[in-house]
């Protein structure tokens, strides 16, 4: 059994958005995305997988398809497989996001 403390993972990078794997199976990953201020995921999309974004800290604007907004500590976003989605830290404080993907993409 693997047990992963997610906070002692967050790690930053001040040149790009870090992303750090926490589980990774042939079927789903589960990251923790870390935002220093600035810092952004570009818009993309996956086809055939759904990905989930839980803001552990801070906050930032979230793209889902045609829609932006902002969300904070303790919420979720759907990006259904398909849709472009992104994340941009557009505050001063840092972004710490869990992030879920199934199935995984190959």
């Amino acid at each position: 059994m693997k047990i992963v403390n997610v906070r002692k993972s967050v790690a930053f990078k001040a040149e790009k958005l870090n992303k750090v794997s926490l589980f990774d199976t042939d079927k789903f990953f589960c990251d923790v995305y870390c935002f220093e201020p600035g810092q952004s995921q570009k818009i993309h999309s996956h086809a055939g997988s759904d990905k989930i974004y839980y803001v552990l800290e801070g906050k930032g604007k979230v793209t889902v398809g045609s829609v932006e907004k902002e969300v904070t500590a303790d919420e979720m976003v759907l990006a259904p497989e398909g849709l472009d989605h992104g994340v941009v830290n557009h505050t001063q404080d840092k972004l710490v996001l869990l992030v879920f993907m199934a199935p995984k993409p190959r």
